[in-house]
């Protein structure tokens, strides 16, 4: 596969002599690479539609457009079925700890409100929804039709999703990032970026933080304070919906992790990490439950 990414990557008409093509560690949807050509040095995305996740290549390929444009992520160099090219930052790649340190969180989450609030402006074409109730519901169904070793606890989660949908109630639409990994932020020393668009989409606000949070293991009192900043104030509402949609997020995580396991061909472990998810829904679900 390596061997096979390289050469599709060398072989991209938007490069006249690339050299020094390298994989690029971290990625766990697709195959992605570093390529110097001339004095730059380019990133190369490789990856298909992936029908199980919802992933379209031209939802992607519209936001990181309107992402480069409104100065959140690097400039599109080039597109075809298949490869996505970007210009490569000279940043550093965050970590769950980065996130959680107290000079960095109220940067990520500056931007990602920045992002909320511009994003939209920028997007000349129709994109997709990303509403994680129907996401969920998507990935059970073919769950349980694939015979998914996960079986027996699917029944549960769907029953779980419709009390957290109800929970979550009415909200507001942005373009939201919907995939807040560490590994997503950037820092380039001066200032933050955000990559990896592929579940780029309209949803509520609620989602990218609580998936901020969850992904990265922020403490309550960060939480509290997130919130704050993000909105103003934080009523006890306001709490309880944000909770809600932090254990529809870590449900999203664990289903998307389960039909990884099914599907995915990449050299990850799945099984691992499915199992690391299901124990935090549990925890944010014992403490929503609780609340």
């Amino acid at each position: 596969m390596k061997d096979d990414a390289i050469e599709r990557a060398a072989g991209l008409d938007c490069f006249g002599d690339p050299y020094d093509i390298e994989p690029l560690a971290g990625g766990i949807t697709n195959v992605n690479l570093t390529v110097r050509d001339g004095d730059r040095k380019f990133v190369v995305r490789l990856g298909d539609d992936i029908e199980e996740h919802g992933v379209m290549r031209w939802n992607e390929l519209a936001v990181s457009r309107a992402a480069a444009k409104a100065g959140f992520s690097p400039n599109v160099i080039h597109s075809e079925p298949g490869a996505l090219v970007l210009e490569f930052l000279d940043a550093v790649t965050f970590h769950e700890n980065d996130v959680c340190i107290a000079e960095n969180l109220p940067r990520i989450i500056e931007l990602v409100a920045r992002v909320h609030r511009e994003l939209g402006a920028e997007l000349t074409t129709p994109v997709l929804a990303f509403w994680p109730f129907q996401v969920n519901r998507t990935y059970i169904a073919r769950l349980q039709a694939e015979g998914s070793s996960h079986k027996s606890i699917l029944p549960g989660m769907l029953k779980r999703s419709a009390m957290l949908e109800t929970a979550v109630g009415q909200v507001d639409l942005v373009i939201g990032h919907n995939d807040l990994l560490a590994a997503n932020i950037l820092d380039d020393g001066k200032r933050l970026w955000l990559i990896d668009w592929e579940y780029a989409g309209f949803n509520s606000p609620l989602f990218d933080l609580a998936g901020l949070a969850s992904n990265n293991g922020l403490s309550e009192p960060q939480e509290h304070a997130m919130l704050e900043q993000y909105f103003g104030t934080a009523s006890e509402q306001q709490w309880k919906s944000y909770q809600a949609m932090k254990c529809a997020s870590l449900m999203r995580e664990t289903l998307w992790s389960m039909t990884s396991e099914i599907y995915s061909k990449l050299d990850f472990n799945y099984a691992a990490y499915t199992a690391e998810n299901i124990d935090r829904f549990d925890a944010a679900l014992s403490v929503f439950e609780s609340s």
